[in-house]
């Protein structure tokens, strides 16, 4: 039998008469809790996400207090355990302290400072799990979610477009922004196909000063223009059996438009300065940060060439569009960050979690794995175009207003952001966010926030 998820304090202590009491201060704060007489046998009743926390007293008949913080800890070593010790017991909990309680309380006690320590350890147990959520969902994808991580709807639809093309022959477009993932996207293409163990070559079009772009691509024979002394592979040809990634292909001129266009329809390719035809058995990945077909309409790339690529367009979703996403992405890359240089993982805070959240993300995932990087080597939680929160040691993006509409504008961030982690629960957001749900539903009204929407599918005892 395990303790059911509902419950968020389990609290232990043999004195029935002390433990009716701090029952009654648990509860009346809105907290669900199972009194317990013994510390027997509750470990093999806790799963290992079991969200709530362990109250216990030191001295007890049988299993005592620390034998339990022993027992549980070996289990699941961040469940925070709170301790209550007799005025003797006073080194004893220094001890505790030190083997991983997360407090203790020195009878007798105020009710405010049982119920503020609990509370703490009930918010710093759902920043655990959410983390641990974070890390397993990371941990358990397939081969293309590796690569491609989200969990948000427009993801979802773009791995699932990457598995039905890849298995295909067809040129392929792929829309996004600069640093959205593009070459990402173009190398999953690649290795989900049959021409996996075939090269793919990597050309950014843009980088590529155009005196010797076509030299680049298509290669040359010697004497082919001033300083061509021998045959030179281009790229196309170089890539003979496998794919080529063709990134911002709209800064290509006309005239290389024109010989990509052939290339696509014939596949062959004929050096500069050579007569012979080279057939090529290529697949042409192209790239564009740009709207190309407006670009044709205003005649700055060719019309063919675009319903020539346009077969099989990818559009990948920028990151202000995925959500949560962000989250796992700023875990995956942090994480990556941490072991890459040997130090501890970080844990998000819920206000980070929040600033992420708001965060437009102009540069996309490139900014975003910049970010996670210093973020891993300790440094500060900065974003573009921000400003110094203070003490929570982050930064904030600047908004218009003054400082008061700010901290409007942040605090309803911060509710829209918990409401959607806790599945528009009342009660866990209320006890995320430190404040009585009276005054969170006085904010939700402020901020034109709802539950209406998840209403039917919530707990009756989170819509009191």
């Amino acid at each position: 039998m395990t303790i059911d998820n509902r419950i968020q304090v389990v609290l232990i202590d043999d004195d029935p008469h002390l433990r009716q009491a701090l029952s009654q201060t648990l509860d009346l704060a809105g907290l669900k809790i199972l009194p317990l007489a013994e510390a027997k046998g509750l470990a093999a009743q806790l799963e290992r996400d079991w969200p709530g926390v362990v109250v216990s007293d030191i001295r007890m008949p049988g299993m005592d207090g620390l034998e339990l913080l022993t027992e549980l800890h070996a289990q699941d070593p961040e469940l925070p355990v709170l301790l209550i010790t007799g005025h003797g017991d006073v080194p004893l909990a220094v001890q505790a302290m030190r083997a991983g309680a997360y407090d203790f309380l020195e009878k007798p006690f105020a009710s405010d400072a049982l119920l503020d320590s609990v509370r703490r350890a009930l918010a710093l147990r759902r920043l655990v799990l959410d983390n641990r959520s974070l890390r397993l969902a990371l941990s358990d994808r397939n081969e293309l979610s590796t690569r491609l991580v989200g969990h948000s709807p427009s993801m979802l639809r773009l791995r699932e477009q990457i598995g039905a093309l890849a298995a295909t022959r067809a040129d392929v477009l792929i829309l996004g922004e600069t640093g959205a993932g593009k070459e990402v996207v173009a190398r999953a293409l690649h290795d989900l196909s049959s021409r996996r163990n075939g090269p793919f070559v990597a050309i950014n079009a843009g980088a590529l000063a155009e005196s010797v772009v076509e030299s680049e691509l298509f290669g040359h024979e010697p004497g082919a223009f001033t300083g061509a002394q021998k045959r030179r592979i281009g790229k196309f040809e170089f890539a003979n059996g496998g794919t080529l990634f063709l990134d911002e292909i709209e800064s290509m001129s006309l005239d290389v438009q024109v010989k990509l266009l052939r290339l696509l329809q014939e596949r062959v390719v004929e050096r500069l300065g050579g007569n012979q035809l080279i057939p090529l058995d290529i697949r042409i990945i192209a790239a564009t940060k740009e709207d190309l077909r407006q670009a044709a309409d205003q005649g700055r790339f060719r019309a063919d060439l675009y319903y020539r690529l346009n077969v099989a367009p990818l559009r990948i979703p920028p990151l202000r569009e995925r959500g949560e996403d962000a989250l796992m992405l700023f875990q995956h890359f942090a994480d990556e960050a941490s072991a890459r240089h040997g130090l501890p993982p970080h844990e998000l805070q819920p206000g980070q979690r929040a600033l992420l959240l708001r965060h437009t993300w102009p540069g996309n995932v490139r900014e975003l794995q910049n970010v996670a990087e210093r973020f891993a080597l300790g440094l500060e939680l900065a974003l573009d175009n921000s400003t110094p929160e203070g003490s929570a040691g982050n930064r904030v993006d600047v908004v218009s207003g003054g400082l008061s509409e700010q901290v409007e504008n942040f605090e309803k961030t911060l509710i829209a952001a918990e409401l959607a982690r806790s599945h528009s629960s009342v009660r866990s957001v209320a006890e995320a966010l430190g404040i009585p749900r009276k005054t969170l539903h006085d904010k939700l009204r402020k901020h034109g926030l709802s539950f209406a929407d998840s209403a039917a599918s919530a707990h009756p005892d989170d819509l009191d």
